[in-house]
């Protein structure tokens, strides 16, 4: 079993920053990708930010030039900084893991910008 720990939610106003964490513990074995999704109200579920084990990252229109995605392999945790950020943004951010073949998710962490 997988636990995804998300962190650095909050309130913040339009232009600002906020970096989000994710932390993963538990039966770890190798990780194909890590990725931050988000869900505004009465909207689908939608892909942010992803990062494969290579390396190589993918990111929404809406997030590219604005977010970054990283992580730290020791700390098994990935982060995404997002800046300029929009009320548009507002929304659940959820962090997922893709390992030993299973999709796993966090709690949710809830980002709210105000203009």
């Amino acid at each position: 079993q997988v636990q995804l720990v998300e962190s650095g939610g909050g309130l913040v106003q339009a232009g600002g920053s906020l970096r989000l964490s994710c932390a993963a513990s538990g039966s770890l074995s190798s990780i194909n990708s890590m990725g931050w999704y988000r869900q505004a109200p009465g909207k689908q579920r939608e892909l942010v930010a992803s990062m494969t084990s290579g390396d190589t990252t993918n990111y929404a229109d809406s997030a590219k030039g604005r977010f970054t995605i990283s992580r730290d392999n020791a700390k098994n945790t990935v982060y995404l900084q997002m800046n300029s950020l929009k009320p548009e943004d507002t929304a659940v951010y959820y962090c997922n893991i893709h390992t030993a073949g299973y999709y796993y998710w966090g709690q949710g962490t809830q980002v709210t910008v105000s203009s």
